[in-house]
């Protein structure tokens, strides 16, 4: 898995920012009415924590990179919104309190090592949702890890860093490397170059399903692309609205 220690200096330039509108509005349309304390896991550098809490929600945001979270506390702080940032792991979320929602945006759970840790992790958000709360998170499809990403390929030029993604099929069913290089220029002008490691694996619908049955939730809805319709074959990213009774 990767540390992010770079990543985390470049990770909103080259994030697609029309995504976190997106996320909202799913998560808006989605959320039970009434429920205001919400938890967001792999919160990264805080820019969709910053959206839910100007969308009126109490939010605690929560990452394994201490990287992302420094600049998740600067970026709160800019926007005036008081959103404590919590370091840690998802495979063990007790020293966190409990939560009408938790979120878990951005493909974050397909960075899991297995099914079993994927699992894990939906046992630790059901223990710590409130009776009538609501987990929502994405993931890629099988058509998205099978099919899009393999020989994907994007290079990018900015002033001061230049960035390379590729992308390759691992060896694990619906798995896939992305290989990251980094050009980012010191202070005297030279350009250091950094490269990383991203790892990721998804599973089928029914898999996600059976996990969430398994870990106690009780109903489960399944969309698509941000939109409120079923996966097809060809929908690339979906999302699961997981109630706790």
């Amino acid at each position: 898995m990767a540390t992010y220690e770079t990543f985390a200096r470049v990770y909103d330039s080259i994030m697609d920012e029309s995504l976190y509108d997106k996320w909202t509005d799913f998560s808006l349309r989605h959320l039970p009415q009434g429920k205001r304390k919400l938890l967001e896991l792999a919160c990264g550098t805080g820019i969709q924590s910053v959206h839910f809490a100007k969308s009126g929600f109490e939010v605690t945001g929560f990452d394994l990179s201490e990287d992302m979270l420094e600049l998740a506390r600067k970026r709160a702080k800019e926007h005036a919104c008081e959103i404590p940032f919590v370091q840690g792991n998802m495979l063990d979320l007790s020293p966190l309190e409990h939560y009408d929602i938790i979120t878990c945006y951005s493909d974050s759970l397909c960075y899991m090592e297995d099914e079993v840790a994927v699992g894990d992790v939906m046992a630790q958000v059901y223990e710590h949702l409130s009776p009538g709360g609501v987990f929502i998170f994405d993931v890629h499809s099988t058509y998205q890890v099978d099919q899009v990403f393999p020989g994907y390929s994007y290079h990018e030029n900015a002033e001061d860093f230049a960035f390379v993604w590729d992308s390759y099929p691992d060896q694990a069913p619906h798995s896939i490397v992305h290989e990251l290089t980094f050009f980012i220029q010191d202070e005297d002008g030279r350009f250091e170059r950094f490269d990383e490691l991203h790892e990721e694996r998804t599973y089928e619908q029914l898999t996600y399903e059976v996990l969430l049955e398994e870990a106690g939730f009780s109903e489960v809805s399944v969309y698509a692309d941000f939109e409120d319709e079923a996966p097809s074959k060809t929908s690339q990213r979906w999302f699961f609205v997981a109630k706790k009774a």
